[in-house]
Order: C-alpha cells, then sequence, then structure tokens
C-alpha cells in the first residue's frame, strides 16, 4: 500500500539530474530493473527471500499540511507470502501526531508468466492509533480488502487495483486504481498513476522514480504531483518517495 506524502526539492533536483547508465535505451524484453515501487497503487510483487524493504514518503498540500509514512515489507520467509506495516504521521491544521497503523498480509496468488499477470491480493487490519478528536484517525477498527494485477508490455508496465475499506458504522467504501510505468531508460521510469475512492475522492498523479543499485542493495528515489478532485474542489499536492531494499540474511 501506497500513502500520499511531500516533495523534497533535493529529492526532485536528483531526479532531474540523474543519468541513465551509459545513456542507453533498455531492451524491451529484459526483467525491469525497479519493482514494487510505485507511490499510489500497489504493485503485485512480494518480497525475495532474504530481502526487505524500507518505504518512506512524505506529501505536502499547498495549505501546509503534511503527511508521512514508513512501510516496511518482509518475506515471509519467501516470495508466496508478505507480511508488512505501516506507520503514518501528519500534521493537519493545529493537530500533529500518529495516524491509524496497518498491518497487513499479502499472498502472490500468480507470477507473471507469458500472458499471465502477477496477481497479488492483501488483507490488512487497521488499528485505531490516531487521535480521532483531531482528526489523525478514525476512532476504530477497520479491515481494507485489495488485489492487484500487473503485466508487463515490453517497456511498459500496467497495474491494477480493486479494493474495499471497511469500519464498523464509518466506512464502507470501494475503490478501484490503474498505473503505467513507462521504462524510459534501464533505472529511470515515468509514471501516471490514477486512485478512484468510490463517491469521496479521484487522484491523478504524474510521476518519475530513478533506481540506484549498490551491490545487492536498491535505493529508489521518486517524486509525483498528486492532482485529487473532492467534494467538488480541485487539489494540487507534491509528493516525495525513497526505498531502500537490503538483504538481511544469506
Amino acid at each position: 500500500m501506497r500513502l500520499l506524502s511531500a516533495a523534497a526539492v533535493a529529492t526532485m533536483a536528483s531526479l532531474s539530474l540523474a543519468r541513465p547508465a551509459a545513456g542507453q535505451p533498455p531492451d524491451p524484453s529484459r526483467k525491469w530493473e525497479i519493482l514494487d515501487n510505485s507511490f499510489l497503487i500497489e504493485e503485485s510483487f512480494n518480497q525475495e527471500r532474504g530481502v526487505v524493504q524500507n518505504i518512506f514518503s512524505w506529501t505536502r498540500d499547498p495549505g501546509g499540511g503534511w503527511g508521512a509514512s514508513f512501510t516496511q515489507e518482509w518475506p515471509a520467509p519467501g516470495t508466496a507470502h508478505q507480511l508488512s506495516y505501516t506507520l503514518p504521521f501528519a500534521a493537519i491544521s493545529d493537530a500533529t501526531g500518529w495516524g491509524d497503523v496497518f498491518l497487513n498480509y499479502r499472498y502472490q496468488l500468480l507470477e507473471e508468466s507469458g500472458s499471465v499477470p502477477a496477481i497479488a491480493p492483501r488483507v490488512s487490519v487497521i488499528l485505531p492509533t490516531g487521535r480521532s478528536e483531531d482528526g489523525l484517525g478514525a476512532g476504530t477498527y477497520g479491515i481494507q480488502f485489495n488485489l492487484a494485477a500487473s503485466k508487463q508490455y515490453g517497456d511498459f508496465y500496467v497495474h491494477g487495483n480493486a479494493g474495499f475499506t471497511w469500519r464498523p458504522d464509518i466506512q464502507r467504501t470501494p475503490s478501484l486504481g490503474a498505473s503505467g510505468i513507462w521504462r524510459a531508460a534501464p533505472m529511470l521510469n515515468l509514471m501516471l498513476e490514477a486512485v478512484v475512492a468510490l463517491d469521496e475522492s479521484a487522484i491523478v498523479s504524474p510521476g518519475v522514480r530513478r533506481g540506484f543499485n549498490f551491490g545487492d542493495h536498491q535505493l529508489v528515489v521518486g517524486a509525483a504531483v498528486p492532482f485529487t478532485r473532492a467534494a467538488g474542489d480541485t487539489s494540487t499536492a507534491l509528493l516525495a518517495y525513497v526505498s531502500y531494499e537490503l538483504p538481511f540474511s544469506r
């Protein structure tokens, strides 16, 4: 799962100045060098055995409010099962504090092969850890379901999400999402993501991500500009993303 977050100027500058390795276009038939690093859409690839992923995102809106999240994903113990948690933190109006924590389990139902997409359903338990009186949480437990599908078409990847969030007496929200990602260079992707929470909001977010490999470690940085339509108004935010994958066992 992916939460909105705020862009740092330094991150955006590093993206614009980064050059693709050797300046060569990628081979459309080769495996992608950057996976599972979308900002708003969930890609259907679980963590590899022995590799942990740390994800930090931060979004700032024009009014000065911001939200951040930290997600850590673990194989359990291989790619078939994945456990993760998401810790949100936000500043809304005069309130600053933790949001509602997500505990996540995802199953790799299908791995991508030939004409078959990768498919991974997820279920999350939402804990009411945010102060509801300050708008930082919902004040009740909840459950979220999501089904993610991903398919490569040469230098393009297409992802789709279908989900549902339920909190007793408060929320019953279905959601749909999709993204298209273009591999402009082996370690540079241009992105367009869209998420619709039915009867609540719609988000369209163009973005870019850049990867760096250091041996068996991978750093991915990204930035995006989400446009949100909700309650008859349209707002624009800035989003920054950082992911760091590293081995934890041999």
